[in-house]
């Protein structure tokens, strides 16, 4: 039975005893039913690739069943567990619901075998995600992630300027290096800078090179990024931080192909492709002034915006596992999985800080848990609803609000940043990320 038109295989490895018109259904619907005993014994693994979930049926088994399938839990935490059916409710013990907690989905007898081959389906759509992402390094299923990879994949062939919008820490680079691994100069290099750490005087040094003696401390020729980074591809990450000056250079690279080095009239001709990131509004920024018009034309020809972690639906439990495992590959961890709770929270949460901000989370939880499953104290995501209510526009985007909810906390917290961060349950960096964003000068607010 192939799924989805390639030669893995959809495998529900069933954890006790279906019934012969559950099996049929399951079947019908395009999955293989691999039956394990309750004990453990059946075995549990990935054939050729195979999309594997497992479903604990705790209808017929023991107290001794139940122990054991939690034990299979803890020992193959990458395996998706699916489901638990119950004889009913009234069935769990402490065992049976570890279980539950560290399932995605629960049933109780009958089985509503409708709901159980769309739950099936679901995670089948998830698994795939991961272990399709064909190197790309974007994980996911949602419809904001998906449109992502169909966008890098249209945009990456095309030789021509990509602009990278969204909030900090969605993985703007990761997009650009995967445009740069899927274009035919992936062979050649790729030099990611980040313009808003480059020091304002070496701007040009730093991006074009310079000539010996061009300025005081010059005492040798210096290659620049574009130079070393020539037939491949050049990544300017906050673009908006550029200044003016190396704005013209870049527009006259766009333009006509060349650079001169710092001290130099000579015109060096590269093949260079340019991508470009921000999390500011340069649209605005052009109306203030402070970029130039026609460079903005000049990278705004294909334009991809990285949605926001929020936006992204059950994302966030794929990614928090894959931060997770990662982790354990380096360092020992009690962890293994999230509880339920976890998952809920790390769900509903808003996630100021994205991506970045949910593997910070992950691994200092990995760190502190005592337990098999991450809980959300481990997360430190105990007052989430209470920074979704006070800061309502990062789960909206309403960029008032966000910045009142700044303010407000500020002010509330005496100007104190870290204090100001354990309120709002975020890092000191993203309080100095939102001021910056809101053009909050602390200073003057104090």
């Amino acid at each position: 039975m192939v799924a989805n038109g390639d030669d893995a295989k959809r495998c529900v490895v069933w954890f006790g005893r279906p019934a012969e018109h559950e099996r049929q259904r399951l079947s019908d619907a395009g999955w293989i039913i691999r039956v394990a005993d309750a004990d453990g014994q059946g075995g549990v693994g990935r054939r050729n690739g195979d999309v594997v979930v497992a479903l604990a049926d705790l209808r017929h088994t023991g107290a001794y069943g139940t122990q054991a399938m939690e034990q299979l839990m803890i020992d193959h935490p990458s395996l998706p567990w699916l489901s638990v059916i119950l004889p009913d409710m009234s069935t769990l013990d402490s065992s049976s619901d570890r279980i539950l907690q560290a399932s995605l989905d629960f049933f109780t007898d009958p089985l509503d075998l409708d709901r159980l081959v769309g739950a099936l389906t679901r995670l089948c759509g998830e698994a795939r995600a991961v272990r399709d992402d064909n190197g790309l390094g974007i994980t996911g299923d949602s419809d904001a992630t998906r449109a992502v990879i169909a966008s890098v994949r249209k945009y990456a062939p095309v030789e021509l300027p990509v602009l990278i919008t969204g909030e900090t820490g969605t993985g703007k680079e990761v997009a650009a290096r995967a445009l740069h691994s899927l274009s035919v100069r992936a062979a050649r290099p790729f030099a990611a800078i980040n313009c808003g750490a480059l020091p304002p005087n070496l701007v040009q040094s730093e991006l074009f090179g310079h000539e010996r003696g061009a300025f005081t401390g010059a005492n040798a020729r210096r290659i620049g990024h574009f130079e070393t980074a020539a037939g491949g591809t050049v990544f300017l990450d906050e673009i908006g931080d550029l200044p003016l000056d190396a704005q013209t250079n870049l527009l006259r690279f766009l333009q006509e192909g060349t650079v001169e080095r710092v001290g130099s009239s000579q015109s060096i001709k590269l093949d260079v492709r340019v991508l470009a990131a921000t999390h500011v509004d340069l649209e605005k920024a052009v109306e203030q002034g402070r970029f130039r018009e026609d460079l903005y034309y000049r990278l705004n020809v294909l334009r991809l915006r990285m949605p926001a972690l929020r936006e992204r639906g059950d994302d966030v439990e794929l990614l928090a596992q894959q931060f997770l495992d990662a982790f354990r590959e380096q360092h020992s961890s009690h962890a293994r999985a999230f509880s339920r709770a976890a998952r809920h929270a790390m769900r509903h949460f808003p996630w100021p800080g994205n991506v970045r901000e949910l593997l910070n989370r992950v691994q200092r939880a990995a760190v502190v848990a005592e337990d098999a499953l991450i809980s959300v104290a481990d997360l430190d995501l105990e007052g989430a609803a209470a920074l979704s209510t006070s800061r309502s526009s990062l789960g909206t985007t309403r960029i008032n609000a966000e910045r009142d909810a700044v303010i407000a906390c500020l002010r509330e917290s005496h100007f104190n940043v870290s204090e100001c961060a354990r309120r709002l349950k975020v890092s000191r960096v993203t309080i100095y990320r939102l001021c910056k964003k809101h053009q909050l000068a602390l200073d003057e607010l104090r």
